[in-house]
């Protein structure tokens, strides 16, 4: 079970923002959106940001701004959860975060579950903390987190959630200003797969679903995944299905 003292998101503090508490909090854990230094190893060490840090009850806890203002979401609640008192995280050491919007949002949830009383409360912000751990683990055991990478994500994101916007290799490169080639290199070595091949899988599946589920026309599900010619979008499906549109939707719908 968890108790949570307080929870906060979107905290913006001064530029002289200190926390210094020699003796410790309960269980503290803070992610930062802007940079801030934080004692490591007997000393004060710049960290950019993005990060989190965890503090075990007891434990010393001292972090700072480090420019003209410093934000962060945090979180200082009491466990015997044992995902998160046996978890293999470093105790007041930051690391990077892998998603830091999705761990954001996971706060702003967090927030709003524990200001409201509602009869599923103990049960939601458990669900809600477990899966923060899960990003926080999969934060640390990533490899190394580069700004680009944000890049990178937030149009994996992008690509993923619209996918029938007009998505071309020039297109999504002039957005990162980097090189259409340079794109094409990173985005497979960071994802193991190309930024085409990722926004064709993403048209599929949304292909799929309106294929399943609604009673438009090949044609208009053609438009609405982003296919400006329906015998290219026919093409495509099969390669990537093994079977036609109208093949697939004959047979799914018989299933429902």
């Amino acid at each position: 079970m968890t108790h949570i003292y307080y929870v906060e998101c979107n905290t913006t503090h001064a530029s002289n923002f200190v926390i210094d508490v020699p003796v410790g909090y309960h269980w503290l854990l803070v992610l930062t959106k802007t940079p801030a230094q934080f004692w490591v190893d007997n000393q004060l060490k710049e960290y950019p940001a993005h990060c989190a840090v965890l503090y075990r009850p007891q434990q010393k806890v001292y972090y700072q701004a480090c420019a003209d203002h410093f934000v962060n979401d945090w979180i200082r609640f009491e466990t015997n959860e044992f995902y998160i008192t046996e978890s293999p995280l470093p105790s007041g050491v930051p690391f990077s975060l892998e998603d830091p919007d999705y761990c954001s949002k996971l706060f702003e949830l967090l927030v709003i579950e524990h200001n409201f009383t509602r009869g599923y409360k103990e049960s939601s912000i458990d669900c809600l903390l477990r899966t923060m751990f899960n990003q926080l683990l999969e934060s640390y055991f990533h490899a190394e987190i580069t700004p680009q990478y944000y890049n990178l994500l937030r149009l994996r994101t992008a690509i993923q959630t619209n996918p029938s916007d007009y998505w071309t290799v020039s297109k999504m490169a002039e957005n990162l200003r980097i090189s259409p080639g340079y794109l094409q290199s990173i985005y497979k070595k960071t994802f193991g797969i190309s930024c085409m091949d990722d926004v064709i899988n993403s048209r599929i599946r949304l292909a799929k679903e309106h294929l399943m589920h609604s009673t438009q026309t090949i044609a208009e599900i053609a438009a609405r995944c982003g296919y400006q010619n329906v015998e290219h979008f026919c093409r495509q499906f099969k390669q990537m299905t093994g079977d036609t549109p109208r093949h697939y939707q004959k047979c799914t719908k018989k299933w429902i």
